[in-house]
């Protein structure tokens, strides 16, 4: 087994480069106590928000701002994600301290906040088969992932605060329309196994659940882990998508990152759960049913959804790349992503894996 080391930034490419005159400018008028920026570089992995890594003489912090000609404004809200941070710190450590946040989209063309960095190792799909850990290490870690979701279920949204960021009344209703949208309005290729989904899930709505507190985007890759003991988690990452509302749409987001050895061999660069020793997707559910003791009958639909949701995902930084409005050669390859996605979706329908 090879020794996983922390996170580490990367150079920047020149398209993504921010203005560190303008970001020491922002922070002498913000955040004056930690110091000016000296260098800039960039976090890697994800297709969505992108992320630098600011050195201070002092301390590194990082900086979060939406992609470059992104359209999707729910999606890349950073008030909100630093409000999240905000309101959550006191109430569950295990996340980024918040620092400064800027509206203004002129300063470096996009609005933008800051946090402080925590170090730690991400497991992530492109360099986590390399490493040759343990089958027993990797099922203890995807262990501790599903019992942390279980513990970010059981916030008190009502103490925190937290439940101003969201509506849940008619919350899965309102996702799945919204969701639908979406695909329709980011739409390159006619692609049935979408529009199946698209038609069933308005269909078999489920009654839902009381409202928790949702990470929206939890996987292997938005956690940090201890390098000392890979089963602690030392931080949750990327928030963009949080907010309140039934907690099985969380888990079947989950399920939907969560790539098994039997299913199509490209989704294996998008997660590690596929790797020997992960729990499978029915152990996770039964996990997490042990631990939070809610009822799972209807996990079919929120699976099912969860495909959809990243598939869409998938389908608007697609259609932005397609437009010449992103660079990213990764960006042109995620319309067989969606395709794929949408079979499993209708697989699941066929043949529902939970029962």
């Amino acid at each position: 087994m090879l020794t996983p080391s922390p996170d580490l930034p990367i150079a920047l490419r020149p398209e993504d480069a921010p203005d560190l005159a303008a970001i020491n400018t922002f922070l002498s008028m913000e955040a004056s106590e930690i110091g000016p920026v000296l260098s800039v570089t960039r976090f890697p992995g994800g297709f969505s928000n992108l992320t630098y890594c600011l050195q201070t003489a002092e301390k590194e912090y990082v900086l979060r701002r939406p992609p470059l000609g992104a359209a999707i404004q729910s999606a890349h809200d950073m008030g909100r994600e630093y409000r999240v941070l905000h309101l959550l710190k006191p109430h569950y450590a295990k996340i980024p301290t918040p620092v400064a946040f800027c509206d203004n989209a002129d300063l470096i063309g996009a609005p933008f906040y800051i946090m402080e960095r925590l170090e730690g190792v991400i497991l992530r799909a492109h360099n986590t088969p390399g490493m040759q850990l343990e089958p027993d290490l990797l099922r203890r870690i995807s262990e501790a992932l599903i019992d942390n979701l279980v513990v970010l279920h059981a916030i008190d949204i009502e103490k925190t605060g937290l439940a101003q960021l969201g509506k849940p009344e008619a919350y899965v209703q309102r996702q799945v329309d919204g969701w639908i949208k979406r695909y329709y309005n980011a739409e390159t290729d006619n692609i049935p196994a979408m529009n199946a989904l698209a038609e069933w899930m308005p269909a078999h709505l489920p009654a839902g659940q009381a409202p928790t507190l949702l990470h929206n985007d939890y996987k292997h890759d938005n956690v940090l882990l201890d390098p000392n003991n890979l089963t602690q988690i030392r931080g949750v990452l990327d928030w963009e998508m949080a907010t309140v509302g039934d907690p099985l749409m969380d888990l079947g987001a989950t399920l939907a990152y969560w790539i098994e050895a039997g299913d199509p061999e490209m989704m294996r660069i998008y997660n590690l759960t596929w790797l020997p020793g992960n729990l499978t997707r029915r152990e996770v559910i039964e996990r997490y049913t042990e631990k939070s003791g809610r009822d799972v009958k209807d996990i079919q639909f929120y699976y099912v959804f969860g495909m959809f949701k990243n598939a869409v995902i998938g389908q608007q930084i697609y259609a932005r790349w397609k437009k010449g409005q992103a660079q990213d050669p990764r960006f042109g390859k995620l319309i067989e992503m969606v395709r794929v996605l949408g079979e499993m979706g209708v697989r699941a329908l066929e043949k529902p894996i939970f029962v």
